[in-house]
């Protein structure tokens, strides 16, 4: 067993298939509220992705792709849930400063990652996204991207419920 398994700092995690239920599970928002993973799994589509840590440049650049086609996405009935290792008050600084519309999660337990089987290294979570309607994955991306990762949303929302 290597080192960081040992600590606790890795975990491989076999992602979610497509077709699989979502988790529900129990984490904390930006403000430090509880929150239930199966609350924002009704109406329309919810997408939850994981980025390693806020405020860094590739997480920026995706957490801000997100919040530039913020009203296409919204228009296409997706909620948005933003996941990370970060405190509460680490995600509250990160989505105030820049304008994020949407919640973000502060997995610190590690809970949220697990349950979606998205892999830790050092702690922080791959940048791995997920698209949920009526409770099911309905589409995945394991390598997702910074600056377009709404674009991809939203043409993978193409091809799945064409507007």
């Amino acid at each position: 067993m290597h080192i960081l398994d040992w600590l606790g700092l890795t975990h491989a995690g076999t992602p979610l298939e497509v077709g699989a239920s979502a988790p529900d599970v129990l984490s904390h928002d930006e403000q430090g509220r509880t929150v239930r993973l199966a609350d924002f799994y009704h109406d329309g589509f919810t997408l939850i992705y994981f980025y390693p840590k806020a405020d860094t440049p590739d997480c920026t650049a995706q957490a801000c792709s997100l919040r530039d086609d913020f009203a296409d996405l919204h228009e296409r009935r997706v909620r948005v849930v933003g996941v990370s290792a970060d405190s509460p008050e680490s995600q509250l600084r990160f989505k105030k400063k820049y304008h994020l519309p949407f919640v973000l999660l502060a997995d610190q337990e590690r809970t949220v990652a697990k349950a979606f089987g998205v892999p830790l290294m050092l702690g922080m979570t791959r940048r791995q996204s997920f698209l949920i309607k009526d409770g099911h994955m309905v589409w995945r991306d394991l390598n997702a991207t910074t600056r377009q990762q709404a674009r991809d949303v939203l043409n993978a929302l193409d091809r799945l419920a064409p507007s």
